[in-house]
């Protein structure tokens, strides 16, 4: 097949979805490219807004995850590829549109992630100290657009949420400054934070029961080992009946969590009968407290900043239904995260579902209109644009490879080989962007800023020290 001839796609987003997706096309391509009439090559060439690639693997898990490394070396080997094409710095919607893309390429494919938070909807929620994860996850990864600084005076915090984004907030604001200083990437700013953070006691509340959170065993792992910190539990919480015990038994993963905090009530009582102690039985001078079954309902307010956290005490049955028990307890705390769930972007031309919050598809087949059954030809969703904020890498995945298999079939049920883009000059997008004065950073690139980054940690005895300001990385990524 020619240059000209072979099957041109464009990936919105260059986060584990979108660069997932372009492999897993390579690879279906060539194992049912001659069988379908397409042939076996493809460009791929992957836009992205920000100045670097990896999405949330670099600016939505926290700094301290071991995993974070193996997933980011894994999507560099991916871009590494002659067949895709790099193009970050170049926003959708801004410095390309739909109507730039579909002259150029036979489909487009949409792997956004989420950058706003849902909304808290409780009586204060709009009160001084009220935070949502997304700004504060932004923070401490050093996101470009993201806040430099963050309030971290208060004393008695709140955190909301029973999955893993709320494990990750209560860890970083009960973290040790210098351990995560020498572990991790962070950046300065977040490393002088963190250092004047006067967090003493965290309460994570979980409206349902033990055996309805959403943590991994990963997390809960990370949350155990905390220098300076004891962890409390309630110990009504894990008086679970047979039922609910034999429907936790059922999945694997539900029951390696339900284990994991079993040892945790163990630990934190352990912790306390030997004088207030951490993980590695030195002292604490923080507490970090787990609450299941607790519904926070209200957040009270002194001069317009939060005071006070109202918790209504729940009951949950094994089918995973709550029920309100009319008890209330309240918490002083000075501030109160959410994370509560994000909510995917929104993407220019694209119906967005706002009832399901993903773009409108029909298993990744983009909609006219989120009430409409008709496919929109050549667009389609993968990742968090498809399914929501919800899944782990496996899910990431298993949604791109039925994409591409919708994308090879929908192609090859075209005339002339799924070459439907009229302009198939390889040099047509990169022509269009110099013409509007858009200056996008490759492969090559990003490897200068990594270089950077690996060199500026190395002088500090880190393997990696997180560069943080726009324009600071565009002359990074430029400078020949």
């Amino acid at each position: 097949m020619s240059e000209n001839s072979e099957l041109r796609i464009a990936v919105i987003g260059a986060g584990p979805a979108g660069v997932y997706s372009s492999d897993i096309f390579l690879r279906e391509l060539r194992k049912r490219g001659e069988e379908l009439g397409l042939g076996t090559t493809a460009r791929i060439d992957v836009f992205e807004k920000l100045p670097v690639p990896f999405g949330l693997v670099r600016y939505g898990v926290a700094p301290d995850h071991p995993s974070i490394k193996f997933i980011a070396d894994a999507l560099e080997k991916t871009l590494d590829n002659p067949d895709i094409h790099l193009y970050c710095d170049v926003e959708f919607g801004k410095d390309i549109t739909l109507d730039d893309l579909l002259p150029r390429y036979d489909a487009v494919l949409f792997a956004t992630g989420a950058v706003e938070d849902r909304p808290l909807h409780i009586p204060g929620a709009d009160l001084t100290g009220v935070h949502g994860a997304a700004r504060f996850v932004e923070w401490y990864d050093g996101y470009p657009d993201g806040p430099r600084d963050w309030p971290l005076d208060a004393k008695q915090v709140a955190v909301i949420g029973g999955g893993n984004v709320a494990m990750d907030v209560a860890r970083e604001l009960m973290r040790d400054a210098d351990d995560l200083r020498t572990r991790t990437d962070i950046p300065d700013n977040v490393y002088e934070g963190l250092r004047r953070n006067q967090a003493r006691e965290l309460h994570l509340f979980v409206r349902r029961g033990v055996t309805q959170a959403k943590f991994s065993v990963q997390e809960l792992r990370e949350m155990e080992q905390l220098p300076g910190v004891r962890i409390a539990v309630d110990d009504e919480d894990f008086d679970l009946d047979e039922e609910t015990i034999k429907a936790a038994g059922g999945n694997k993963l539900v029951r390696q969590m339900v284990e994991e905090l079993f040892a945790i009530r163990e630990m934190a009582q352990d912790m306390e009968d030997d004088g207030n102690v951490d993980y590695a039985g030195n002292p604490a001078d923080r507490v970090y407290h787990l609450h299941f079954n607790a519904l926070p309902v209200e957040i009270t307010g002194t001069d317009g900043a939060v005071s006070s956290l109202r918790v209504e005490r729940t009951r949950t049955g094994a089918d995973g239904v709550m029920e309100r028990t009319g008890e209330f307890v309240e918490y002083p705390v000075q501030a109160v995260y959410h994370a509560i769930g994000y909510k995917p972007a929104a993407a220019e031309g694209i119906a967005y579902d706002e009832h399901r919050t993903v773009l409108a598809n029909d298993e990744g087949r983009i909609l006219a209109a989120s009430d409409s059954a008709q496919i929109v030809p050549r667009l389609y969703a993968t990742g968090w644009a498809k399914r929501g904020p919800v899944g782990l890498i496996g899910s990431t995945k298993s949604d791109a490879l039925l994409i591409v298999g919708h994308m090879l079939d929908d192609l090859a049920a075209e005339a002339g080989a799924g070459a439907l883009a009229g302009d198939r000059d390889a040099g047509s997008i990169d022509r269009l962007l110099a013409e509007r004065g858009v200056r996008p950073i490759d492969f090559a690139g990003w490897k200068r800023v990594d270089r950077f980054e690996r060199e500026q940690g190395s002088r500090e005895g880190r393997k990696h020290k997180k560069v943080t300001e726009l324009e600071r990385l565009r002359a990074i990524a430029h400078a020949e």
